[in-house]
């Protein structure tokens, strides 16, 4: 049967008992199916958003997005590749941008034509819709700008998916008014990506109580590597706790995440954006091979 999701009854901590789902749209349906080229939706596993932090050339774009291709053939897992066009929120003036928009997102569209699968870039001003909506099939909301009027409409009206990042500093039930701007704007292709909550100044946490709060509201994906950054640091580059991914990641699949986000260099340590938090493309194959096996006995419940 087709990959739907509909809006649940939520007994979340967080949201202190029954969550009231007449605060969701009640004919609220997401489709994946409708994501085009997405493969393997009928394998009841969780999809994936995998790729580099940022589109830095044709070949490494093509590598990285070969390597994920064959891991997801092989364990049946849905996936949309990812990769920035371009990197507007730095914290320097002088930290790598990008190599010019349409030159990433032409790599974007090459990337979807050569191994046939959906892709996804994220925009930070409104005339980036209909710009990048012209070469990808997923437009993704950063998670500072979610809460901008304009923005979101501006994507929903281009009627590609649109992926809503949580801001680092919004509740999980904050975010039912970010899916409702979407929807009331005529798209009902919507999900939301957790990438973690502020802790103090230089520390993110993932509170896992909001996973069922918000897939009351859409697919739900949580972000497992930005999600280990350290952000503000003195040296204006973002740290990060990749030895932890794996831990977050299971955690995830085991609250019930119907996506994961996964950023990922064949080199971190010489990657142009936030290569602190990436996880290693070598390590890519096995990590997926646990949570898969994990997803299978979740499934079980």
């Amino acid at each position: 049967m087709p990959f739907y999701f509909t809006p649940i009854l939520d007994y979340s901590a967080s949201s202190g008992g029954i969550f009231d789902v007449s605060l969701c749209r009640k004919n609220f349906t997401m489709d994946l199916t409708k994501i085009p080229k997405l493969k393997h939706t009928q394998s009841d596993n969780f999809f994936l958003l995998a790729g580099p932090c940022a589109i830095e050339g044709y070949d490494m774009a093509m590598r990285i997005a070969e390597s994920i291709v064959a891991i997801s053939e092989e364990l049946s897992i849905p996936f949309i590749f990812k990769g920035s066009f371009k990197k507007a929120n730095r914290s320097r003036l002088d930290s790598f941008t990008g190599i010019g928009d349409h030159e990433a997102l032409s790599i974007l569209k090459q990337v979807g034509q050569q191994f046939d699968l959906p892709t996804v870039t994220d925009i930070h001003k409104e005339s980036d819709a209909a710009m990048a909506a012209e070469y990808v099939d997923v437009l993704q909301i950063p998670a500072f700008l979610v809460r901008q009027t304009d923005l979101l409409v501006a994507a929903a009206q281009t009627g590609k998916v649109v992926n809503l990042k949580k801001g680092q500093f919004m509740s999980p039930e904050s975010m039912h008014h970010a899916v409702t701007k979407v929807q009331e704007s005529g798209n009902p292709q919507v999900m939301i990506t957790d990438r973690g909550t502020m802790f103090g100044y230089q520390d993110l946490v993932v509170d896992f109580r909001g996973i069922p709060t918000m897939k009351a509201y859409a697919p739900t994906v949580l972000d497992v590597t930005h999600s280990l950054q350290q952000p503000n640091q003195s040296a204006g580059v973002t740290g990060g706790r990749p030895e932890m991914i794996e831990t977050i990641a299971r955690a995830g699949i085991a609250t019930g995440v119907d996506g994961l986000f996964i950023e990922t260099h064949f080199n971190p340590a010489e990657a142009k954006s936030d290569g602190a938090n990436m996880l290693d493309l070598k390590n890519l194959a096995g990590l997926m091979r646990k949570l898969v096996a994990l997803r299978q006995t979740v499934n079980k419940f």
